[in-house]
Parts: C-alpha cells; sequence; structure tokens
C-alpha cells in the first residue's frame, strides 16, 4: 500500500498543489470538518460512484484513523486508480493543523 502522511499533504495543500482527497468518512463526520478541497464520498458509496473519479489522476484517500481509506485504497487500486493512503487519518490531520 502506497502511503502518504499528513504533514506532507498539509505542505501540498499549503502550497495550493493540484490534488485530488477523497474523505470516506460518513456524513456526520465530515460535517465536522475536512480538508479543504477534499471530495466527500462514503466508503459504502464508493463502489457505485466510481465514475467520479478521474482514473488518470492520483487521489489520496483520507478517513478518521485510516481503516476504512486502506479499504478504499485497496478498492480502487484493484480496479487501476493511482491512490495513495493518508495514514492516522484525520486524528493525525487534526493534530498536524494544531501545530
Amino acid at each position: 500500500m502506497k502511503e502518504i502522511k499528513p504533514e506532507e499533504v498539509a505542505k501540498k495543500v499549503k502550497n495550493n498543489e493540484d490534488l485530488s482527497i477523497i474523505d470516506v468518512r460518513e456524513d456526520e463526520e465530515v460535517a465536522q470538518g475536512k480538508i479543504s478541497g477534499a471530495t466527500h464520498i462514503p466508503l459504502g458509496e464508493l463502489p457505485e460512484r466510481l465514475d467520479e473519479i478521474d482514473q488518470s489522476r492520483e487521489h489520496i484517500m483520507v478517513c478518521r484513523s485510516g481503516g476504512r481509506s486502506g479499504k478504499a485504497y485497496q478498492l480502487l487500486d484493484e480496479k487501476g486508480y493511482n491512490v495513495r493512503n493518508m495514514t492516522g487519518g484525520m486524528l493525525e490531520w487534526k493534530a498536524e493543523v494544531e501545530k
């Protein structure tokens, strides 16, 4: 599994890099905040919404702690998508942003 650390993602966001971040948490979790510019596709909806994901780009998968985004990574990787899993999820992201 290809991974990326929250601090690397934070640096890319800060530098306004053209990123595709897919947040696979549930609606109520995303309502508490998400990474700026991230697309919200709950894990359970991912198989039906593959047509919304550009196969020519790299996508960073995000969830609360890294488990669900790991499942999303596996699903997309098996379908031939270029993906990376953000380690530690939004728990680590929050710690990174609050530094």
